[in-house]
């Protein structure tokens, strides 16, 4: 082969890779103008993905991405929701692993009797994981907000309370932690309501008809083999042994559900704190001193002197503690027996002690839910206009 021929092999070479290179590049481009600044899908009203799902409004956002309403054109124009995660690889690697958990839901749960929120497909389009669910409605800390936070009633908060225990038992049978439970993770499956008048309040409230969940956000589910993050769930919720880095499993769960029934039960968050100390202070205000066993084995004792919380009474965190927390059957609104077997359950939900703390199959057995387990008045429970406090 000549030197002139070698040449121009070698040009055509070079021109080949320029273009390759430039057609990649244009396609970067091109996902990138697809993309907002931050990471999130850029789309509109009546924008069709994969040829099935036609986004018809928006209907929330997270720091994961946002969740979109579809009509899906595969499944006869019903109604779907749609989570787009951000095309973060980040956020693409945790939603592989949300993926991983709810089909394990599905293969366990094929009929959805478990009362977690079921999974219908999963996609990527243009670099954004895309997961479609059963359309729910507003979730339980949105209803409650809606409603000038007025408490649920008793007989409400009772069968939504099953249905967690339900949902989250079915999780640790499993191998199953789902770490971040709280008021906004479950869902209504229908919000409709009515409006009573509120004699105590002298206002009128909602009443929801249909107090049917559904456990949602899987995205920090984490199986017992796995990595355990040093730090889990949202602040209000966290279990005494995560704050004291003592490990943590399956009670860890029970704890946030002990406080997300005080808080449908008061109207407000047990823990409205975002300091650690501070948080312990608040647990022994309502609930009493940490055990030694647990102050003697954490390396957090930059919290305690002489094995008992470092905590100054009189300074202002001191005084705002005093001010915001009491003894937990301080809480108690009436004294009828329903009132009392629920606040006997919170107590074992919080134990400090994991180790001692309730499971949720032991929880499920409770007094407290015995009426539901009554013949024939399923119905009662979910009719919230028969409903009573």
């Amino acid at each position: 082969m000549g030197k002139t021929e070698l040449c121009s092999l070698y040009k055509g070479f070079l021109d080949c890779i320029c273009l390759c290179l430039s057609r990649r590049s244009s396609e970067s481009d091109c996902d990138n103008e697809r993309d907002t600044e931050n990471g999130h899908l850029i789309y509109r009203s009546g924008d069709v993905l994969e040829d099935r799902y036609e986004i018809v409004n928006t209907l929330g956002e997270g720091t994961f991405g946002k969740v979109v309403q579809c009509t899906d054109h595969s499944r006869g124009g019903s109604q779907i929701a749609l989570k787009i995660i951000k095309n973060l690889d980040k956020y693409r690697e945790a939603a592989k692993l949300e993926i991983n958990v709810l089909e394990k839901i599905s293969e366990r749960d094929p009929e959805n009797k478990h009362h977690c929120v079921r999974m219908l497909d999963w996609f990527d389009c243009y670099g954004h994981v895309c997961i479609s669910f059963e359309l729910l409605s507003l979730s339980t800390f949105d209803f409650l907000k809606a409603n000038n936070f007025l408490p649920y009633p008793i007989n409400q908060i009772r069968h939504m309370a099953h249905q967690i225990c339900h949902a989250v038992s079915f999780l640790h049978d499993n191998k199953l932690t789902h770490t971040d439970l709280k008021p906004e993770n479950i869902l209504f499956v229908i919000s409709d309501y009515t409006f009573i008048y509120n004699a105590e309040k002298k206002c009128n409230e909602r009443r929801i008809k249909d107090t049917t969940v559904r456990l949602v956000d899987f995205g920090s589910a984490t199986f017992d083999h796995e990595h355990h993050s040093t730090v889990i769930s949202t602040r209000h919720y966290r279990a005494p042994e995560v704050i004291l880095e003592l490990g943590w499993s399956h009670p860890c769960d029970v704890w946030s559900i002990g406080c997300i029934l005080f808080e449908y039960y008061a109207g407000f968050t047990l823990y409205q704190t975002h300091d650690n100390k501070e948080h312990l202070a608040m647990m022994e205000s309502i609930q009493g001193p940490l055990p030694q066993s647990m102050i003697q084995k954490t390396r957090k004792q930059k919290y305690f002197h002489r094995g008992r919380l470092d905590w100054n009474e009189c300074s202002k965190a001191g005084r705002y503690v005093k001010a915001k927390c009491k003894p937990l059957r301080k809480y108690l609104s009436s004294h009828g027996t329903e009132h009392h077997q629920l606040f006997y359950l919170l107590e074992r939900m919080m134990e400090y002690e994991p180790s001692t703390r309730i499971s949720l199959s032991s929880a499920l057995s409770h007094p407290f839910f015995l009426p539901l387990l009554h013949p024939g008045r399923s119905h009662f429970w979910r009719n919230s206009c028969e409903m009573s406090r």
